[in-house]
């Protein structure tokens, strides 16, 4: 009977007992595990946040130097095509006037000093008579 002491099996409560440990350590285990996989998400969550700003911030240098290389192009053709414009503009200016001067036609800034000029003698000529009114009267 020895023999079969030795290899008796164990009684329910041992065994339970056994069960129950396992159980527990499985479930630190698992307590454990989640805890770490949370410490290390949160890690993990903030090293993905830093280098999105850093990558934001070498995009962001990266955009604004490709805007400014644009905008200054752009510039450099707005200056060309508004100095071709204004050559266009006097080259059309000339030649308008040249076919109106030879058609006999004046521009308007010959007209207005005309005007200007003929109000000139108009006032001159008013201001003789005036004088001749005077000398009139004085005798």
């Amino acid at each position: 009977m020895s023999e079969d002491n030795d290899h008796k099996p164990e009684t329910d409560e041992q065994l339970a007992g056994k069960i129950k440990g396992s159980a527990r350590q499985i479930w630190l285990a698992g307590l454990g595990a989640y805890t770490k996989a949370e410490d290390d998400a949160g890690r993990f969550f903030e090293r993905l946040v830093q280098e999105g700003e850093q990558l934001e911030t070498k995009t962001r240098g990266v955009v604004e130097k490709q805007i400014k290389s644009v905008e200054d192009r752009v510039g450099d053709v707005r200056q060309r095509a508004t100095g071709t414009w204004d050559r266009l503009e006097t080259m059309f200016d000339e030649r308008v006037s040249g076919a109106l001067r030879r058609l006999g036609i004046h521009r308007r800034e010959d007209i207005e000093a005309m005007e200007r000029r003929i109000q000139a003698l108009e006032a001159e000529l008013q201001s003789i008579k005036d004088k001749e009114e005077e000398r009139s009267e004085e005798e």
